[in-house]
């Protein structure tokens, strides 16, 4: 069973490679998903795995990187597993 989270980050997080960041810590991990910038300049992200354990360490890895000091806050909920997802992108707009 899929377990699929998706995240807005709020700070400093736009202009500072925030998105390649993330897509680098992420071919680290068994995850797939996406990262995007948002026009009122947070950064959203939707992450899934088939273990829940494998999803949280890829949060985690991602706050206790350098990235971590443009974070000041994060919102983070369980949603549905999206389909036909491979890998890990960044989406521009």
């Amino acid at each position: 069973m899929m377990t699929a989270k998706q995240v807005f980050y709020k700070g400093h997080v736009q202009g500072v490679g925030f998105r390649y960041s993330t897509k680098r810590i992420a071919s680290g991990f068994d995850v797939t998903g996406w990262v995007k910038n948002l026009p009122d300049g947070r950064v959203h992200l939707m992450a899934q795995a088939f273990e829940a354990d494998e999803l949280d360490s890829f949060l985690e890895d991602i706050q206790r990187s350098s990235l971590g000091s443009h974070i000041k806050e994060r919102e983070m909920k369980v949603v549905p597993a999206e389909t036909g997802l491979r890998g890990f992108s960044i989406v521009r707009d």
